[in-house]
């Protein structure tokens, strides 16, 4: 097998020449360093990338941690993150926990032995806030807040409920069924109906920023006296939930006019109403929220809220190369962010959200006009 000392030979250099050229991390002549590449050719020499790695104490792995990949949502934003990642030279390591029934501890562990560079932390957790700043290695959330020194990168959710809210307020929608994940993530306050949703909060943040999005699109309907009805999904990762929601909408609540609901419970909601004899949007109006492929395979193309799948995996990857020692992020937007350890690091990044208008509603407008009041 080739090693440097046979690259020094071939190239008639030392081997801390051959080690500067490798590593890119000392000064060499151009003329010298296309000697030593050129040896390199000759001889087929591949450079170690883990000893090379371990000598800078660093992997160029980054743990993705989220619910489940089973679920469109998190398979679109995965795709997105890898992506990113590796534009800045690092690979991704996927720990999906529901679909391993594995917590995300084994991950931590990792990144307390810089068997890592760091990790997107995208699954529920109940760990408490000095749990995640003890760990004082590079940590991004995606959709949560996990406490005051982790930075946090997540969808403008109050715009996605305003949007969502104003759309069936214009449209004169009457009785609304709210689709949604496990209220377990919230603590509601007085009567699902009677108030808007409360919060578990650390340090006055809401652990799970996606309450926004239900605050949001019940405060506008409530103030509309619209009546709304939440039916709970209670995992993400059973794909079976999603089609009994539907059934169970249509069932518990025969007079809806209006449903919003994930993408997938969306689908198969447009689904039911067809099977029931429902027209859609004469009878029932449909707004899928995130934005997936699955919102254009209903058999109507339902009108969508959009999270950028994109923007929120380049904010996330940007702000976790910002955390990681020694890596400088390469991309737009690098100059316009405080670098690590410079700045507040855990202020909250929000990506816009928008609305793609389809078949399943009535609105005809702009969005514009539906945040105009």
């Amino acid at each position: 097998m080739v090693g440097m000392r046979d690259v020094a030979r071939e190239a008639g250099v030392s081997t801390s020449t051959v080690s500067l050229v490798v590593n890119g991390n000392g000064y060499v002549s151009p003329a010298m360093a296309e000697r030593v590449q050129a040896a390199m050719d000759r001889l087929n020499y591949v450079p170690n990338e883990l000893a090379r790695n371990l000598s800078r104490n660093r992997t160029n792995l980054v743990g993705v941690i989220i619910p489940t990949i089973r679920h469109p949502f998190f398979a679109t934003l995965t795709a997105s993150l890898q992506r990113a990642l590796y534009e800045q030279g690092l690979r991704t390591a996927l720990c999906s926990t529901a679909d391993v029934d594995q917590d995300v501890s084994q991950y931590v562990d990792m990144l307390r032995r810089r068997a890592m560079d760091g990790i997107i932390m995208g699954a529920h957790a109940v760990y408490p806030a000095d749990y995640w700043s003890s760990i004082d290695r590079p940590i991004v959330a995606f959709d949560r807040f996990l406490g005051g020194s982790i930075p946090s990168v997540g969808s403008d959710h109050s715009q996605g409920g305003r949007l969502a809210a104003e759309l069936f307020v214009r449209t004169g929608a009457r009785r609304v069924v709210e689709i949604g994940g496990p209220r377990t993530h919230y603590q509601t306050a007085a009567g699902l109906n009677s108030e808007p949703l409360g919060s578990i909060t650390i340090a006055g943040q809401p652990t799970f920023p996606p309450i926004r999005y239900h605050l949001a699109f019940e405060r506008t309907l409530l103030a509309k006296r619209i009546r709304y009805e939440y039916m709970e999904i209670e995992s993400v990762a059973r794909m079976e939930e999603f089609k009994d929601a539907a059934h169970l909408a249509f069932e518990r609540h025969p007079d809806l006019d209006a449903i919003v609901a994930p993408d997938l419970a969306a689908a198969f909601c447009a689904q039911e109403a067809l099977r029931r004899g429902r027209s859609i949007p004469g009878d029932v109006q449909i707004i899928a929220y995130d934005g997936t492929y699955v919102s254009d395979l209903a058999g109507v193309r339902l009108t969508s809220v959009l999270q950028d799948f994109d923007g929120l995996a380049n904010a996330l990857v940007r702000r976790l190369v910002q955390v990681i020692p020694g890596k400088a992020y390469q991309g737009a937007g690098a100059a316009d962010q405080p670098g690590a350890g410079e700045g507040d690091q855990a202020v909250s990044e929000l990506i816009s959200m928008s609305l793609k208008p389809g078949e399943s509603t009535r609105w005809t407008g702009s969005v514009q006009e539906l945040l105009s009041r």
